[in-house]
């Protein structure tokens, strides 16, 4: 599942580097922006790939997060490119919660500098410390 935590990672940290991802959007925001807009993975076969043996624990991980947050499970688990992208947008809430800059600029605009702070905090993030947290 370490592998799938660092697939988020390296997503973020790649898109917080490109030219003008997330720029002018509210800190609050930058989650959904960088975890909500675009699929992380499409297709049933790339899905199930991706899953592979953590398959049940991604689908846990899911159930366990939408029924604390929602109060009912509203993903498709029987749908494997439902399960990635929810799970993606999961654990992307994770590491963005490691981004000391991102909470000080909770209630900004953010701009090219403070992308790259918030991808300089996310640099040395440790995808193992961050699946025994979120575990």
């Amino acid at each position: 599942m370490q592998d799938i935590f660092q697939s988020v990672i390296d997503d973020i940290h790649d898109k917080l580097e490109s030219d003008n991802y997330g720029i002018d959007t509210y800190g609050c925001d930058l989650h959904h922006e960088l975890c909500n807009m675009d699929y992380f993975i499409i297709g049933t076969y790339q899905a199930k790939q991706f899953l592979g043996e953590y398959v049940f624990d991604a689908i846990e991980m899911v159930k366990d997060y939408e029924q604390s947050n929602f109060g009912e499970v509203t993903t498709d688990l029987s749908e494997p490119e439902r399960v990635v992208n929810m799970l993606t947008y999961i654990i992307g809430e994770y590491v963005l919660a490691e981004s000391d800059h991102l909470q000080d600029k909770w209630d900004d605009r953010l701009t090219g500098d403070d992308l790259t702070k918030i991808a300089e905090d996310l640099e040395c993030l440790s995808a193992a410390k961050l699946y025994r947290e979120a575990a």
